[in-house]
């Protein structure tokens, strides 16, 4: 099942805090990124984000879901209408996360 446009308008809403967010439309789904790294992305109407230090110690309780088969799990975000902690989340996500790999 692919993502609705309109629930990743949402998400982008409750991210607005945040300077520099992003996306990619990659096969029915969203990659979402934060300061030009992914943090996670929008699949089947879920935001998922990356499974780093950061997120885990913030929601100890998360969810671990697949976004495909063979894919890294990435923690289901479930306090999706609290902008404050979503800033906060993706704040504290942003060092952990790698950098972009650059272009050939």
């Amino acid at each position: 099942m692919a993502s609705s446009k309109e629930y990743l308008d949402f998400v982008l809403e409750q991210l607005s805090e945040l300077d520099d967010i992003t996306y990619k439309a990659m096969t029915g789904e969203y990659i979402i990124y934060y300061r030009g790294k992914i943090v996670g992305g929008v699949y089947d109407d879920r935001f998922l984000v990356k499974h780093v230090k950061a997120s885990k110690s913030m929601m100890p309780d998360a969810e671990l879901e697949l976004t495909y088969e063979g894919a890294k799990e990435m923690l289901l975000v479930d306090n999706i209408e609290n902008k404050e902690f979503l800033k906060e989340l993706l704040e504290g996500m942003y060092d952990e996360l790698p950098a972009p790999k650059k272009k050939k």
